[in-house]
């Protein structure tokens, strides 16, 4: 069960470069462990919900919506839009808040950018729990759009596909990114929707309702795309290569058995090259965070690690 729904008891607009406009809150106990949450796409945004994955009495819990999504402005933007541009938002909004080191929150998108984060900032990284990793190697973009799912999903792979003319097939997500910066409204509308129909049928075990609001999936799908054209603004295997910057931190990984997005061999070798991390494999599972296992073992997982950060000074903490 998630914890009882809550409202921010503070909220604002960071002001970063290039005209960018960062929505954030904060909820709970204001002298709570810190903890930041860090949402799926890249491009989702945060909603209400993602807030009851900690204990209010016991955390301090920051959102954000990262750039061109969400709450944060302008809408769908690709200017100055990076894994490292998101990287120093992060640490603006941790000096602006005057947080010293928070545990990381992250599923998919969510679990890259974490990573990506304590790897260049471990000393401010106290815990991490991770949903679904996702490390943006080529191997992982060519099972979501190459080979792969499509050979689990043939028939929705079938109309993802069709979307675009058989000469350009070959790279679907460039196709996609074409028409999604396209310009023509009419186009770019018809492109999310189809870009979002295939990642949602891949995201839960059992069909589950999807999204019809047609700003939401435009600023998914083109911020998706806009990272996937360019590996997500990583070298090639750096998070897995990496890992070992995250030696002392605690973390916990959770991972569904059947997730068809982020397959379980990506948490797989991200545990065994993360020194001290705890792997959850949950055998009746998928991707998204309302499955009833993922959500259960996410939080466990933040009750755990308050428990344990609560027992530690600042001082003794990684």
């Amino acid at each position: 069960m998630l914890y009882p729904s809550i409202e921010p008891y503070a909220s604002g607009r960071l002001a970063v470069d290039s005209g960018h406009e960062l929505y954030w809150e904060s909820c709970g106990n204001p002298q709570g462990v810190p903890a930041l949450f860090l949402h799926s796409g890249p491009g989702g945004g945060c909603s209400a919900d993602n807030r009851r994955f900690f204990d209010p009495s016991r955390y301090r819990i920051v959102l954000f919506d990262q750039r061109g999504c969400g709450r944060s402005t302008p809408e769908a933007s690709l200017e100055s839009n990076s894994t490292a541009h998101l990287i120093a938002d992060i640490e603006v909004l941790r000096e602006m808040l005057s947080i010293e080191r928070w545990l990381l929150f992250g599923g998919s998108w969510g679990a890259t950018l974490a990573l990506a984060y304590a790897q260049l900032h471990p000393q401010r990284v106290s815990a991490m729990v991770l949903r679904g990793a996702f490390t943006a190697r080529e191997s992982e973009l060519d099972w979501l759009y190459r080979r792969g799912a499509s050979l689990i999903f043939p028939e929705h792979w079938a109309s993802f596909a069709s979307f675009i003319p058989e000469g350009e097939r070959a790279d679907l997500v460039h196709a996609y990114h074409a028409r999604l910066t396209s310009g023509d409204a009419v186009i770019e509308a018809e492109a999310a929707r189809s870009w979002c129909l295939w990642e949602d049928v891949l995201s839960t075990l059992l069909p589950s309702p999807t999204s019809s609001n047609e700003t939401v999936l435009r600023s998914l799908a083109r911020i998706e795309t806009h990272y996937f054209v360019h590996q997500a603004f990583l070298d090639q295997g750096q998070l897995l290569a990496n890992a070992h910057r995250l030696h002392g931190i605690p973390g916990i990984i959770i991972q569904g058995r059947h997730d068809m997005v982020t397959p379980p061999v990506t948490a797989w070798e991200l545990h065994q090259a993360w020194p001290g991390s705890m792997l959850k494999m949950v055998p009746d599972a998928g991707h998204a965070s309302s499955e009833p296992g993922i959500r259960r073992e996410l939080i466990a997982a933040t009750d755990a690690l308050c428990v344990q950060l609560d027992r530690l000074s600042w001082s003794e903490l990684p």
